[in-house]
């Protein structure tokens, strides 16, 4: 990416010399390097479980510029778990609503939400550095609680050591360099890792020939809180296709696919941006408001991960292992997963319960969700801009009939927007002898419902939980190191009876802390339920 500046949003983490910067390097369970949003939920889940997290970053706070601003209904979800989703939802632009152009055409519009019964929203358009502020002030919550939670500004890994069972670290401060040592380190520094650089490992994947211009402007205008993309824009220069999203403080971001044989110092130039979003913006009010262009950068785009996430005791998250294009919102939502993946298996190792094979199931399961991602990325790329002309006869003809007839709609794909990653046939999961809903199947994450004054994720608290539904509320059950908490729920509402019960009239679910279910059956069974305990930790029943 090029990008005008880098700034700091919000200075989160001033520096602080510290008395471990003096003398012999001192041992930490958990390392974790990189401030961003996947670094910060890692350390924020891993302190309220009372694992000490220490985070190392190379500026003091959130930066400036073109990062993440769609963050989906999982992630809000894994937010709220956290305690940190109301001042994101409060301050976020809520949506759920998308509208597709061809030209000048409104094909259709799609509700990515349309049912009710959920705490968060399909998602929010929020700039990063509030995601990251919002969790940082969390943190700082945990902390005047006793959460043993660190973090560190304007610390610079330079290079790191890996031995048998640890990594050693030499960091960069404003004081001069000084030694650490993890038990394990989770790189989240980016999708430019200097630890995996220093590691010498590979970062495959595809590179697409193409360039997008972003602008986010400031300005009053009243256009609705949807999603607007247009295939062959009609607003003059506007490209091959064009998107139009709100954000908070009046900002909107705007992009424009340009091509690949472009001059980018020319299509930077500010009275071109303006030209570009004047057309954009009379074509849609016949006038143009007055604003403010906040930002500007052109970026290309890569689909790439590395080839395992998991290095001994080196772990990689977010975009430092996995890499995808912007459209589908799938960057920070798939690597705030990864944190919510990674989270529980690594506390669960560190206090001795399960070993350290769990860790390996990490890679395995956020491994697919990249797959996944990556996947419908690249399809979404390709339906864009299409390569032959053959494909674009197909695009078009796809694009014309979508306007009239709602069979070809779900084939136009302007970027698939994030969806929770189910983890099916993996092997932590357990057996399905209910024949309940496909939305809560084994290797899903739970879908939200009413639950009398709340909502149910609200009473999934980030440990291992039994879920009764309807009958005899069930006693807990313990299994190799573990006890469930148990809730239960007699009388389910309408919506949580269609997403949990289907036709049975009751049920029993066995969910792990990320909130995927582990199994169900028809009936409690303790004895069954320890075995799929005790499995869903990697150990023999």
């Amino acid at each position: 990416m090029v990008a005008v500046r880098y700034e700091t949003a919000f200075k989160l983490y001033p520096y602080q010399k510290v008395a471990a910067q003096s003398g012999p390097a001192q041992r930490h369970p958990v390392v974790i390097v990189g401030g961003g949003p996947v670094g910060l939920a890692l350390a924020l889940d891993l302190g309220q479980k009372g694992t000490p997290a220490l985070v190392l970053d190379d500026h003091d706070g959130a930066g400036l510029g073109s990062k993440a601003i769609c963050f989906a209904k999982r992630t809000l979800d894994i937010a709220n778990r956290l305690g940190v989703s109301t001042p994101m939802v409060d301050k976020g632009v809520v949506w759920n609503v998308g509208k597709v152009f061809h030209g000048d055409n409104r094909l259709f519009e799609f509700n990515l939400l349309p049912e009710d019964g959920h705490r968060n929203p399909a998602f929010i358009n929020l700039q990063q550095p509030y995601f990251e502020r919002f969790l940082v002030d969390e943190i700082h919550n945990a902390q005047a609680a006793g959460a043993p939670i660190e973090i560190r500004g304007r610390n610079a890994v330079s290079t790191l050591s890996q031995h048998d069972g640890y990594v050693t670290l030499k960091v960069d401060t404003p004081d001069g360099p000084y030694e650490l040592e993890a038990d394990y380190l989770i790189a989240c520094d980016g999708a430019r890792s200097l630890i995996r650089d220093q590691m010498g490992l590979s970062f495959d994947g595809r590179v697409f020939e193409d360039n997008f211009l972003i602008a986010d402007v400031k300005m009053k205008a009243d256009f609705p809180t949807e999603r607007w993309f247009w295939f062959e824009p009609p607003f003059k220069d506007s490209g091959q296709s064009a998107l139009l999203h709100k954000q908070p403080d009046d900002i909107w971001r705007i992009d424009f696919q340009l091509g690949w044989d472009i001059d980018r110092e020319k299509e930077l130039d500010p009275d071109r941006i303006r030209a570009r979003v004047d057309a954009m913006l009379s074509s849609q009010s016949g006038t143009v408001p007055n604003y403010e262009l906040e930002w500007t950068s052109i970026y290309t785009f890569q689909c790439r991960r590395m080839k395992t996430f998991r290095h001994g005791p080196v772990l990689f998250a977010g975009d430092s292992a996995h890499q995808v294009s912007p459209f589908g919102a799938r960057g920070a939502n798939s690597g705030v997963q990864d944190a919510d993946n990674l989270g529980w298996k690594l506390d669960l190792v560190l206090k001795g319960i399960a070993d350290d094979a769990l860790l390996d199931t990490y890679s395995t399961e956020r491994e697919h969700g990249a797959d996944e991602n990556i996947l419908n990325s690249s399809r979404a790329t390709d339906f864009m801009t299409p390569k032959t002309e053959v494909s674009q006869t197909f695009r078009n003809a796809v694009l014309d009939l979508a306007g009239k007839h709602a069979f070809a709609r779900p084939l136009v794909n302007s970027g698939r927007l994030s969806v929770p990653c189910a983890y099916d046939g993996f092997a932590l999961f357990g057996e399905d002898a209910l024949n309940g809903p496909a939305i809560s199947r084994p290797g899903a994450p739970c879908p939200d419902a009413p639950v009398g004054d709340g909502f149910l994720l609200d009473h999934l608290a980030g440990v291992f939980t039994l879920l009764s539904i309807g009958g005899q509320a069930p006693d807990a059950v313990s299994a190799a190191g573990l006890t469930t908490q148990s809730v239960h729920i007699d009388a389910p509402s309408p919506e949580l009876a269609a997403r949990y019960l289907g036709e049975t009239k009751q049920a029993i679910y066995l969910i792990r802390p990320d909130q995927h279910v582990v199994a169900r059956w028809a009936d409690y069974d303790p004895q069954t339920i320890a075995k799929a305990l005790a499995h869903a930790i990697g150990k023999a029943p």
